[in-house]
């Protein structure tokens, strides 16, 4: 088969799984949730002192460039991001652990806290701005809190190569399974799929957080964690595998 065949075939599977796909109606809530930590991390990397809430390679990364002496990096800022991702994390665990016997169940209880973590932050940019101390520390509570817990379900969901947060490997996976490498190709599409998502939510949240408002890009983010839920909550459950 033609590689753009097996890239559109990926893709249409991913959107519109079949009834009979082992994952069921889980990868495209998944690639929602993908959008979702470009638009939120557009926001805390741009405007919450160059800290990602989402990616926590870059804090890792950031922290050594603080203790090196770097300038317009923030120690703190990095390592709460860090400790509160960590915390939504067992959250995010805690919920799959209990809740894993139905996957779109656990996906729904992990979204619906994640949505009233991000309104509440995004409440935070409306009322006091970003650039206060107190309200920035607490958007980066709330919102590492919000992805850890995201990244936490989605690691408990096991779809291959959505995993919503990181594209390291997702991006590794492109390239190594390529014909020309000597791989097969599979799931190339859904991959390409997941940069897609995440580089259109950084888009866009950089659109909104630098021409419109800071809190714009937070309130996308909750309109899509909203409909991840509803979509999560209607649709038929699907077993654990």
């Amino acid at each position: 088969m033609p590689a753009l065949a097996v890239i559109r075939r990926d893709i249409s599977e991913t959107l519109r799984p079949s009834a009979d796909s082992p994952h069921g109606r889980l990868p495209p809530l998944l690639i929602a949730l993908t959008v979702v930590t470009g638009l939120v991390d557009a926001l805390s990397y741009i405007r919450l002192g160059h800290v990602f809430v989402a990616n926590m390679t870059g804090n890792v990364v950031f922290l050594g460039f603080a203790i090196g002496g770097a300038s317009g990096l923030s120690f703190p800022a990095s390592l709460v991001a860090i400790a509160l991702f960590l915390i939504g994390g067992v959250i995010g665990g805690r919920i799959g652990a209990s809740l894993g016997d139905v996957r779109t169940r656990a996906l729904r209880a992990a979204t619906m806290l994640q949505l009233a973590l991000v309104s509440a932050a995004a409440i935070v940019a409306a009322v006091a701005g970003v650039h206060a101390g107190a309200s920035r520390y607490l958007m980066v509570v709330l919102l590492a809190t919000a992805m850890g817990t995201q990244n936490a379900i989605a690691r408990r969901l096991a779809v291959p190569d959505l995993n919503t947060t990181v594209l390291t490997q997702t991006l590794t996976g492109i390239a190594a399974d390529l014909r020309i490498a000597g791989g097969s190709e599979s799931r190339v599409g859904r991959r390409l799929l997941a940069v897609a998502a995440m580089l259109l939510g950084a888009i866009v949240g950089a659109l909104l957080v630098v021409h419109v408002a800071n809190w714009t890009s937070l309130a996308v983010a909750a309109a899509l964690l909203a409909g991840v839920a509803v979509a999560a909550g209607t649709w038929a459950p699907e077993p654990a595998e």
